[in-house]
């Protein structure tokens, strides 16, 4: 038992080296050239994280994709061309923030319009209660000292 556990320990701290986070990548010689790299990463998602972008990201894709535009820069691409053909590649998913168009119409608009919905459902609603309050009549003089008379019954003394 105690050399399974060994052979176990072992094995994970042999994985442990590969989980570690990635590091930074080096600067670009051309400061000029890093400081579009970290502006077009800050513009792009990372499609492993989601919630950041690839200039915060540390994934080993966010890297690469930091590592590939970093070689479109210094091919003469301009921002506009990496940008597109990062959008071709993975659709306006990668964009942080994506377009407004069909796709994603709802995306832009569906909080809003799910408000409104709300708004409707809730005003309909008190105005419907309040419809059946009104039509409620109020008690006859019977039902009142009826009424009466059952609390008097179950009050205690």
């Amino acid at each position: 038992m105690r050399a399974r556990l060994l052979a176990c320990c072992l094995a994970l701290g042999c994985l442990l080296p590969l989980a570690h986070a990635g590091e930074a990548a080096p600067l670009a010689a051309d400061p000029v050239a890093e400081k579009r790299l970290q502006e077009i990463s800050a513009e792009l998602r990372c499609l492993v994280c989601q919630n950041q972008t690839i200039a915060d990201s540390n994934a080993e894709l966010a890297q690469d994709l930091r590592h590939e535009i970093r070689g479109m820069i210094q091919s003469g691409q301009s921002d506009k061309q990496i940008i597109d053909f990062m959008v071709t590649r993975y659709g306006d998913f990668v964009l942080y923030r994506p377009p407004v168009n069909g796709v994603t119409l709802l995306l832009w608009g569906g909080p809003m319009a799910l408000l409104l919905i709300g708004i409707w459902a809730l005003l309909r609603y008190l105005r419907q209660r309040a419809r059946r309050i009104d039509a409620e009549q109020p008690l006859s003089a019977e039902e009142a000292s009826r009424a009466d008379t059952l609390l008097n019954e179950t009050a205690p003394k």
